[in-house]
């Protein structure tokens, strides 16, 4: 790879504050509270349960969940083993489900064992579609907690969906362009239009902890619509088509913290609707996310849209780092289809690793659409290495008509590029001790003969 010597230095004054606002950060981490559980407990196999490999104990999980919700609430604990599960797990308010070290949840891979349709979304469009193979929807206080490990059977029959979704993708677009009531929105069977592993909808004080993420049939972890959350010491092992591993979504007050990522797609995406709908539900911007002490390895690190017509505030990334090869370390997406924003966001002490782009910024993702450029502002980067990257270093890309703006790169080492920078249609862009190569020293003098 052609090393790029290439130093920037800007006598600019940076404050800590403004590159990263620490207690603004724990400000909003404080204030998230835990669930909070009823004093209820049952062990599936009081109920019947096997971890056999054999057994469907899909009948058990129903039956703990209805005696937590008769008992207002309580812990359902799963001991080691494999429990197949031929259907979905509904939460109810009130309940932990604890899953013991060597415990496993088999999820079936038949999709007719998903139905009925229950009301989700679809890549930003809500919809009615198969139901996630764990749902919380209006939930409370609700949480996954143990070491044992939830398994989607994603490479099985769903596997074979990729190729046959674009009929019903494009349907739920037009649907939602054309603000289609939603009820109408009836997808399901024969629409291949593949379920989040576990989604919670409209839910509040979620907690997920210390469990491993497999083979999901779509996004591994998708929040929606949801508010108080704590994701931490979670372990992914994931690589079908789209198998993000956390997805946020009209959601605020989110806590990431000491996650393992090992999946198939985007590790950590940020989004907010898509295009009218996204729009429409512009008074819930996903905001207050706070990301830290986390590894990367994937397909990008943490990103943020396409889909983020409602806006994106508030996000702060910190000491994080990547493993192996990204495609793109950090990466902020959107097009003329979306409006919306991405502003206030901030990232320091991130390690990238061998990727294709270190810091992509763009307007114009896929060079989709019209009327509607994104407002991308105020976004800060500082303290971040990069071991190399074989497409370019940093990419800020704006549109003539509505520029990115306020970009803060600062402390910025990226030690090898084959190209260092693209910057387009960007405004006060401010830089601070760049470095894309190896750090320029003393100049050599001519020699005089």
């Amino acid at each position: 790879m052609k090393k790029i010597l290439l130093l920037f230095f800007c006598a600019v004054s940076f404050g800590q504050t403004r590159l990263f606002p620490k207690e603004e950060m724990e400000t909003i981490v404080k204030a998230i509270p835990l669930p909070h559980f009823g004093t209820y407990s049952i062990n599936i196999t009081q109920l019947g349960a096997k971890g056999d490999s054999r057994t469907n104990n899909k009948v058990y999980f129903d039956k703990a969940m209805a005696l937590c919700k008769k008992n207002k609430g309580g812990k359902i604990i799963v001991p080691q083993g494999n429990y197949v599960i031929n259907g979905p797990i509904h939460f109810v308010s009130n309940v932990n489900l604890q899953l013991e070290k060597g415990a496993k949840l088999l999820f079936s891979e038949d999709p007719n064992q998903y139905l009925p349709l229950v009301y989700t979304s679809w890549e930003g469009t809500f919809i009615y579609n198969y139901s996630p193979m764990i749902y919380g929807y209006q939930c409370a206080n609700i949480a996954i907690t143990g070491e044992g490990s939830i398994e989607g059977a994603g490479d099985t029959i769903w596997s074979t969906f990729k190729s046959k979704e674009g009929p019903a993708k494009m349907k739920s677009r037009q649907m939602n362009h054309d603000r289609t009531p939603v009820k109408e929105r009836q997808f399901g069977n024969n629409s291949f239009l593949r379920p989040p592993m576990i989604q919670f909808f409209n839910c509040k004080q979620i907690l997920v902890e210390n469990i491993t993420i497999k083979n999901a049939p779509f996004w591994c972890l998708h929040l929606l619509q949801s508010q108080n959350v704590i994701l931490r010491g979670l372990q992914y092992q994931s690589h079908n088509f789209n198998n993000d591993g956390i997805d946020i979504e009209y959601t605020k007050n989110v806590l990431i913290e000491n996650i393992t990522f090992d999946n198939g797609d985007d590790n950590i995406a940020i989004k907010s609707g898509r295009d009218v709908e996204g729009r429409d539900n512009a008074t819930t911007p996903s905001e207050n996310i706070v990301i830290r002490n986390c590894n990367f390895k994937g397909l990008h690190g943490v990103v943020m849209g396409s889909e983020m017509s409602a806006g994106i505030q508030k996000v702060y990334v910190e000491n994080c780092r990547t493993v192996g090869y990204l495609k793109r370390g950090i990466y902020l997406k959107t097009n003329a289809d979306r409006g919306g924003f991405i502003k206030n966001v901030y990232f320091k002490g991130i390690e990238l690793d061998q990727v294709e782009d270190g810091i992509y910024i763009t307007a114009n993702y896929h060079g989709e659409g019209k009327g509607f450029p994104s407002e991308i502002s105020d976004i800060h980067f500082s303290n971040i290495s990069c071991n190399a990257a074989s497409g370019t270093g940093i990419v800020i890309q704006g549109f003539p008509e509505k520029k990115v703006k306020n970009i803060t790169l600062d402390t910025i080492h990226i030690k090898a590029a084959k190209n260092a920078i693209s910057n387009t249609d960007a405004e006060n862009v401010t830089i601070n001790e760049l470095i894309i190569g190896e750090k320029a020293t003393v100049p050599s003098a001519v020699s005089v003969k």
